[in-house]
């Protein structure tokens, strides 16, 4: 098993009740995109989509030392694999709802939404996220000057 299956396995038990699908095959594109030198800081299982009733988006979000990572087996063959730097992010919200929570980060060039979280997972992964962003726009802030 690799660090993001585990991270994300972890984090499943830890907080049950999201909604996803193969969670193992989504983890195995995200490993393959990661750095040696790359760090698993927080993993797990979601819905890609703006609505809560479309559930059949499931991929796997990884935020590592360096990067947050997004990865998508297809069914039949193929992936998607999505990447935003530190200096690309600019915000996050929170929107729990009544079985389910949603995150939606704000980058440059897109919004990315995460649907059919768990709401009692919400919490730690924007505690984790945040800390993790507000460090690495410290670090850029530095090289720029």
């Amino acid at each position: 098993m690799g660090k993001v299956y585990t991270k994300a396995l972890e984090f499943e038990r830890k907080f049950p009740g999201a909604l996803f699908w193969r969670l193992k095959s989504h983890a195995k594109v995200v490993e393959n995109y990661l750095d040696s030198d790359e760090e698993v800081l927080l993993a797990f299982g979601c819905q890609k989509n703006e609505r809560f009733i479309e559930i059949f988006n499931s991929f796997v979000f990884c935020l590592t030392n360096k990067r947050i990572l997004m990865g998508r087996k297809r069914l039949v063959w193929g992936s998607f694999m999505y990447s935003v730097t530190p200096d690309l992010y600019n915000d996050m919200q929170i929107y729990r709802g009544l079985i389910w929570g949603k995150i939606t980060i704000d980058t440059v060039k897109e919004k990315i939404v995460l649907t059919n979280l768990s709401k009692t997972g919400l919490d730690e992964i924007e505690t984790i996220i945040s800390n993790f962003m507000m460090d690495a726009k410290k670090q850029y802030k530095k090289i720029d000057k």
